[in-house]
């Protein structure tokens, strides 16, 4: 009896181990509807440009219920455990920039970025909208006043070294107005 529980518990070991290691080994992701490779890139900290190489996609279109492949190396696996967020990031330049605010809350408004990042479902999202000639879309940064952010969207009015701030509601984004502030662009 006492070998039989040896046995079965040695069993059970293995089992777990084997479906851990397989399971790490073959990332996949089920795509939902209202998903974009940008949005997903972001949740498992990969990079658009990796998720279309993995899966052989040509173009940014994909489908609800396509599964594509995510795969990290160990530094990206050690990169989400621990995000950098201290004043000792990887500074790539500072510049001083005019910035207004916007909502996703208003006529007309569809509340999809540029990038493709949902805003109405994403009220917590920090995003600003940029000059990609300025600073490239799914650029990192930090804002004075405003926090970590991600460059994700653009607008006719952002020319140069003037931004937008996303807010979830009119009376915030009318809260901060227009201000100069320092940007800090990281890696």
């Amino acid at each position: 009896m006492r070998k039989h529980i040896v046995t079965l518990i040695f069993t059970v070991v293995l089992l777990i181990g084997g479906t851990t290691e397989s399971f790490a080994a073959s990332s996949t992701y089920k795509v939902k509807k209202g998903d974009t490779l940008y949005k997903i890139a972001e949740i498992h900290n990969v990079t658009v440009k990796e998720l279309q190489t993995w899966n052989s996609i040509k173009s940014d279109v994909i489908h609800p219920n396509q599964k594509l492949k995510v795969v990290q190396t160990e530094s990206q696996k050690e990169v989400a455990k621990t995000p950098s967020r201290s004043d000792d990031d990887n500074v790539v330049k500072e510049i001083t920039v005019s910035a207004s605010a916007y909502t996703a809350n208003c006529n007309g408004c569809s509340g999809i970025t540029s990038t493709g990042i949902n805003l109405k479902r994403n009220p917590d999202a920090k995003v600003i909208a940029v000059d990609p000639s300025i600073i490239p879309l799914g650029t990192k940064v930090y804002v004075e006043g405003y926090g970590y952010a991600i460059a994700g969207d653009t607008g006719g009015a952002i020319k140069g070294n003037k931004i937008d701030v996303f807010f979830p509601s009119k009376s915030e984004a009318f809260k901060w107005g227009r201000k100069d502030v320092k940007i800090k662009i990281l890696k």
